[in-house]
């Protein structure tokens, strides 16, 4: 993976971590609301993975925001 992906993917992680922080949601919470594991959304907040659109959708659904939001 090139740096500017690394970049990309860590700072989707950081405006999803802001958003639910802003919402009072637990990862426990989001998780539960979204479908998605746990660990999951953490790994998306550490910047550890690259999402699947299908789940960033289903976590966008559960904190009521749009997708361009993410990013």
């Amino acid at each position: 993976m090139i740096e500017s992906e690394k970049i990309f993917i860590q700072s989707v992680g950081d405006k999803l971590r802001e958003i639910r922080l802003s919402k009072n949601l637990s990862q426990e919470n989001l998780s539960l609301e979204a479908d998605v594991p746990r660990n999951v959304i953490g790994r998306i907040e550490r910047g550890e993975t690259n999402a699947k659109i299908v789940t960033l959708h289903k976590i966008c659904g559960a904190l009521k925001v749009s997708p361009r939001e993410l990013f």
